[in-house]
């Protein structure tokens, strides 16, 4: 019968002991030895432990002089070893728990050390002390050496995953042979493919032609990069043969390439693979990886290379492809535009035309500058819906057709209406926009008329930008099928020293942004660039088409108006202020005002200041566009000022005799008090009213 008095967790204990026992007494020493799992006791009121026999075998004890203390099992580990296990038997006695479980290394007799690992169950009394630790101890050492290994296995494989697709994914951003080379050699090139350096090589007529140079190379040496490809150099040889060269010192290096060896002195590296890239059976070139430390290439690292190889040919043959098809598209639309731009007299123009960066295709954007009667120019650019090729040619039809219209002498509302005509009449499903300018740089004169696009800007002599209201109509193609081919002209006045500039929208157009804050910053460059026009186009395209403009094509055209500066005894300047603008008169006062005072006139600058104001607001109130006006120095006999402010308005002013209480009617009197003389003189499709101030007797 069960001794009513014993405990469970006695009999349970005593239980494993017999069995443990009983396997113990049928096994033999080779059992023991190849089973190598044991059992232990171990009482914590009385402070021993009973080990049996297989147990002393994995702890590497000897049962004939074993005291049964647990000193003699801790004390034999390392100092490191041993504070582990104190500290999980510690915290698991201490905290509750029902069992602990670790692995340690024992110390053998040979000098080795086994992993030994241990799973005990913590036996406690009614009130949750513990008394005794029963648990199995076994030798783990092939489990933990399997287990490490495949660790080691697993961390290879990540590493060589992580390679291979972070270069798969820098790859396929890839879209030009400079994208690739970028990716290559940039910032965690080298690191992404795990090599100290690399050579990039590809194939053209025959010869090799390195582009991409990165950390210890060969191919740095003087004399041994691009060139004819020969075998008794590294790369020619990988690349004539097609089979990979994996070079694990630089003693077989110099074997195998004999002509290296006055170089051997310079080479920084020990190992280097050598690999052919090779698409469609076509080989493209050669892929040289440079590394410090290696000194061998495993079978997983020999893969991992051709690999790499593999996914750097794929993304250069697509990407040749693409470079191959861009300067096509390029060509075939450069060609459609205008090869030189003619001189001008009293002027001079500037153009621009930027390919987009990205896509494989090229858009509709063109300009163009043309010779008309009575010496005048036109000037215009445009857009035609679309970036493909198609976009492209019907660009070059229908930039052939403008000319031809605006070269007959057409003004520019007829000019652009049938050019909206053709384009319709060609039936490609396409619209463009345009702005089309007639410039006469003798009288200044602008006549401008736009369909669907930016109005022109203007830069005045003192660097302010002007964005006059030109009136316009739908886009080209559009306007004919809606049966509305109404492009209203507006007239500007380009004063010596101005500047006018045409652009297409790629020079506006910022990702992810309002146009509007496109134009606010090529308005403000504009303002700050240089005065010429080639330094002006480009100032333009450094500032704006590199920083935003690459994903468009973009037209500019800049043209400038030949300064007048009078001379050294006779200065001159003039200024056009546009109708419904405070800023440009407020502007213009303060040039005269600054003017009067650079040419030695500064006591006449109050009575110019105030001429100028009064002049200038009877033109803008009374009136329908804006006002030229003209500021020179007359030397003889007397230096004095003379103000010239024109219109177009045929009206000529009259005098009036105002009332107490009238606000206008003072403008002639105040010129009678001021001016030593004035008059008003008829000038084309208008009249100039001017002054003559000198200083007082």
């Amino acid at each position: 019968m069960t001794d009513p008095s014993r405990r469970p967790d006695d009999e349970a204990a005593s239980r494993l002991r017999i069995e443990q026992r009983r396997a113990g007494e049928t096994g033999t020493d080779e059992r023991l030895a190849l089973n190598r799992t044991g059992s232990f006791e171990w009482d914590l009121d009385a402070r021993t432990v009973d080990v049996d026999e297989a147990g002393l075998m994995v702890f590497g004890l000897d049962a004939a002089s074993f005291e049964a203390s647990p000193s003699a099992v801790i004390d034999r580990l390392d100092a490191t070893d041993r504070a582990r296990l104190e500290t999980t038997i510690d915290e698991a006695i201490t905290g509750g728990s029902s069992s602990y479980s670790i692995h340690f290394q024992v110390p053998m007799a040979d000098g080795a050390r086994q992993w030994t690992h241990v799973q005990a169950r913590i036996l406690r009394s009614e009130d949750g002390r513990a008394h005794r630790v029963i648990g199995m101890v076994r030798d783990a050492t092939a489990e933990v050496t399997h287990s490490a290994f495949a660790l080691d296995l697993e961390k290879r494989l990540r590493r060589q995953t992580s390679i291979v697709e972070r270069t798969t994914a820098a790859m396929s951003r890839a879209v030009t042979v400079d994208d690739v080379t970028a990716a290559l050699t940039g910032p965690g090139g080298l690191v992404g493919i795990g090599a100290d350096g690399l050579a990039l090589g590809l194939v053209e007529d025959s010869a090799l032609k390195i582009i991409a140079l990165s950390g210890d190379s060969v191919e740095v040496l003087e004399g041994l990069g691009s060139g004819q490809l020969d075998a008794t150099l590294p790369l020619g040889d990988t690349i004539l043969s097609g089979r990979p060269r994996f070079i694990t010192s630089l003693g077989s290096l110099i074997r195998r390439y004999p002509v290296l060896e006055p170089h051997i002195g310079e080479l920084n590296f020990r190992a280097v693979a050598y690999l052919p890239l090779i698409a469609q059976a076509r080989p493209l070139g050669g892929l040289a990886l440079f590394y410090r430390e290696r000194t061998a290439f495993s079978a997983d690292q020999r893969i991992l290379c051709l690999g790499l190889a593999a996914i750097v040919a794929q993304s250069l043959q697509r990407a040749i492809l693409f470079d191959e098809e861009r300067e096509f598209a390029t060509g075939l639309q450069s060609a459609m535009l205008p090869r030189r731009i003619q001189e001008i007299e009293g002027g001079e123009i500037a153009v621009r035309y930027h390919a987009a960066w990205s896509g494989r295709e090229v858009g509709g954007d063109w300009y163009d500058v043309i010779t008309l009667p009575r010496g005048r120019v036109g000037v215009v650019v445009g857009d035609v819906q679309g970036h493909d090729t198609h976009a492209a040619a019907i660009m070059g039809q229908l930039r052939i057709a403008l000319r031809a219209y605006a070269a007959e002498g057409h003004p520019p509302a007829t000019v652009l209406a049938r050019a909206s005509r053709f384009l319709a009449e060609l039936d490609t499903e396409r619209f463009a926009t345009s702005t089309y300018a007639q410039v006469d740089l003798t009288t200044g004169t602008v006549r401008v008329a736009r369909a669907g696009h930016f109005g022109p800007l203007i830069r005045h002599a003192g660097g302010r930008v002007g964005v006059p209201q030109v009136r316009g109509g739908l886009p080209l193609g559009i306007s004919t099928d809606f049966r509305d081919e109404e492009y209203p002209e507006t007239r500007l006045d380009l004063v010596p020293g101005e500047t006018f500039v045409l652009y297409t929208d790629g020079l506006v157009e910022e990702p992810g942004a309002d146009v509007d804050a496109g134009v606010a910053a090529l308005i403000h460059e504009v303002s700050d660039g240089p005065d010429g026009a080639e330094a002006l186009a480009d100032h333009l395209s450094d500032r704006l088409w590199e920083r935003w403009g690459s994903g468009d094509d973009v037209a500019l055209l800049v043209l400038r108006r030949s300064p007048d500066p009078g001379s050294p005894r006779a200065p001159r300047l003039h200024q056009y202020i546009h109708q419904a603008d405070p800023q440009g008169l407020s502007e213009a006062r303060s040039i005269v005002r600054q003017a009067v005072a650079d040419w030695g006139l500064a006591g006449l600058a109050d009575d110019a200041e105030l001429v100028t104001g009064e002049l200038l607001v009877n033109v803008l109130l009374h009136t329908e566009g804006g006002a030229v006006l003209t500021l020179e120095v007359l030397p003889e006999p007397v230096r004095r000022i003379r103000l010239s402010v024109q219109d177009r308005s045929s009206v000529w002013p009259r005098r009036r005799s105002p009332g107490e209480t009238s606000a206008s009617g003072r403008g002639l009197l105040l010129l009678d008090a001021v001016a030593e003389r004035w008059g008003v003189e008829p000038r084309g499709e208008g009249k100039a009213v001017w002054c003559e101030i000198g200083p007082t007797s």
